[in-house]
């Protein structure tokens, strides 16, 4: 067979996906929604949490289990036809090393090598696995220098971001995803990182995200914080970066210790860099101490170490700062309100997802 004909009987054996459309109309649905959505493009469950082992040491931790679903299926029955990729990363943030331990995973679903369930949160990847039962997560990550085994409760509701669940990432309509979290999950369990089993405690905070769409092509990347605060609260507050490092769009929501919430809107999230580090291995830099302002409330995030980065071009292909932070009063720098995690994508080159 000639190549022309080749390549046209290989289009002919593949199927263009039509993604379903993100809609505001949608209600959020649980126990169904913290499965797998797999008609949609990409979807990501994302753990982030402070650790304190039982000397008082405070270590960051972060697990994200991605999955894709390429914009061809193959018409091929076969198994090993590749309908649905998984990704995971995960990462200990340890002041005494001074830098990130971290991992990452990919597979294709199926053949026993990885898989999700549409019914509840189960994904794994060889040994890494996220589970829920009932309103308790369990997961286990087995990288090359540390290992993770956590259990974490939830005492709270799903917290819907942005219109009941509809949160808009850009100028149109289209550019949106379903997005719900869940802060203060109340973590047990143990860590390895070369000194034997530690047994450890602390909080933790999940986002659950699917969509059909990537970023706006005016976008680069996004700044993201998700904030467990003082006063039992939280805050979850995100900007969209422009090609020149501009807001192109935000949001996000601040929740009151007493159930009540309030949405901002794009003009009410305000991101600004107070500190940057330049990575001594990829030369990218990063704005790693952060002010933020929700409407009239504002933060200072003090990084927990500023070596928080993640190199993972081997599975997503990108790199990204990934990190543990404070939330300090402005007037009052000493003072600490919250803890919680900061990631800065986008930096090292446009984010594709």
């Amino acid at each position: 067979m000639r190549r022309r004909e080749f390549l046209a009987a290989l289009a002919a054996a593949a199927i263009e996906v039509r993604y379903p459309a993100v809609a505001p109309q949608r209600a959020l649905a649980f126990p169904r929604d913290h499965g797998a959505h797999p008609d949609y493009r990409i979807e990501w469950w994302y753990l982030t949490g402070w650790l304190r082992s039982a000397d008082g040491e405070a270590l960051g931790f972060q697990i994200t289990f991605f999955r894709g679903r390429p914009p061809f299926d193959s018409a091929n029955p076969s198994r090993f036809a590749p309908r649905q990729i998984l990704l995971a990363h995960a990462a200990l943030a340890d002041p005494g090393l001074g830098r990130l331990r971290h991992d990452q995973r990919a597979a294709r679903a199926g053949l026993g090598l990885a898989g999700i369930s549409e019914q509840t949160t189960t994904v794994w990847i060889d040994d890494w696995r996220l589970a829920l039962e009932g309103q308790r997560y369990a997961t286990r990550i087995a990288g090359r220098d540390f290992a993770l085994e956590l259990e974490l409760a939830a005492g709270a509701a799903p917290l819907a971001q942005g219109e009941a669940g509809f949160s808009r990432k850009g100028r149109r309509v289209s550019e949106a995803s379903y997005y719900y979290s869940r802060p203060r999950l109340a973590v047990r369990g143990t860590v390895e990182r070369g000194r034997g089993r530690e047994t450890v405690s602390g909080s933790a905070w999940l986002d659950h995200e699917w969509s059909s769409t990537s970023m706006a092509p005016e976008a680069s990347g996004w700044d993201w914080t998700g904030i467990e605060l003082a006063d039992g609260g939280a805050l979850m507050a995100f900007r969209m970066r422009d090609r020149q490092g501009a807001a192109y769009y935000a949001g996000g929501t601040r929740l009151w210790p007493d159930g009540r919430r309030r949405t901002f809107g794009p003009q009410e999230i305000v991101f600004a860099p107070v500190r940057r580090w330049r990575s001594p291995r990829t030369a990218v830099e990063y704005p790693v101490a952060m002010r933020v302002s929700a409407g009239e409330e504002h933060w200072t995030l003090a990084p927990l170490m500023d070596d928080q980065e993640l190199d993972a071009r081997a599975s997503s292909g990108t790199i990204y700062w990934e990190g543990a932070v404070r939330a300090l009063q402005p007037d009052a720098p000493g003072r600490e309100t919250g803890r919680g995690y900061l990631e800065l994508t986008g930096y090292w080159k446009p984010l594709q997802l």
